[in-house]
């Protein structure tokens, strides 16, 4: 097993297709992204306790794929963020003038 201390932002790669960012957290909790083809099946320990699974082949939980957003449902989170981010800026030039 690896032991690592990492920093918010750094990210672990395992082979050539699994990336695994480290985003935060406090002294009890971390955030992890992890990014990894569909064909791995990754499942938290603590819901293979929950079912009373253990972490062997065949044992695996299964998620189904949620559904596809439409375009115009895309285009309208793209022009929240958009705003969002345009919002953020002016507020932040705001208090920088004063």
């Amino acid at each position: 097993m690896l032991k690592l201390t990492v920093e918010p932002g750094e990210y672990i790669l395992i082979g050539d297709d699994i990336k695994i960012v480290f985003s935060g957290g406090s002294s009890t909790k971390l955030r992890i992204l992890v990014d990894a083809p569909k064909k791995y099946n990754i499942v938290r320990s603590g819901a293979l306790e929950r079912y009373g699974m253990a972490p062997e082949p065949g044992n695996e939980v299964k998620y189904h794929r949620e559904k596809e957003l439409s375009p115009e449902a895309k285009e309208k989170i793209k022009s929240i963020i958009v705003a969002e981010r345009k919002r953020i800026r002016q507020e932040e030039r705001k208090a920088s003038n004063r």
